[in-house]
């Protein structure tokens, strides 16, 4: 998990949904190498973290905005987001913005379904 870079919280519950602010491809403190595609994978691995730490998973999650710097890395986002979450998607928004933190290519929130147990 990421240290947030700003006045929020990473991960808040609101009843049986868990509301993941947005992640960047952030690892040990520095943007992974490799692109869109590895800061897409990194950003869903820290999503999945911060949910883990409420006892829910990537199989939770019902909504996602992925927010790009370049909609011409929409592909390789896409790609790389299929494989990690499989057969199990979630309802998706993607935009293109014209900045994201910490030079980011590629941010992505979530919104999870987990009944308090």
């Amino acid at each position: 998990m990421t240290t947030p870079i700003g006045p929020y919280t990473p991960i808040v519950r609101a009843g049986d949904l868990l509301v993941v602010s947005g992640q960047v491809g952030v690892r040990d403190g520095a943007m992974v190498p490799g692109g869109v595609a590895a800061e897409t994978r990194q950003a869903i691995d820290n999503i999945a973290a911060l949910l883990a730490t409420e006892g829910a998973s990537l199989a939770d999650v019902v909504k996602t905005t992925v927010f790009l710097r370049h909609m011409r890395d929409f592909a390789l986002m896409n790609e790389a987001y299929a494989e990690v979450f499989g057969e199990t998607r979630p309802a998706r928004s993607a935009v293109a913005v014209v900045e994201l933190p910490a030079l980011a290519l590629v941010e992505i929130e979530a919104w999870a379904y987990r009944p308090r147990s």
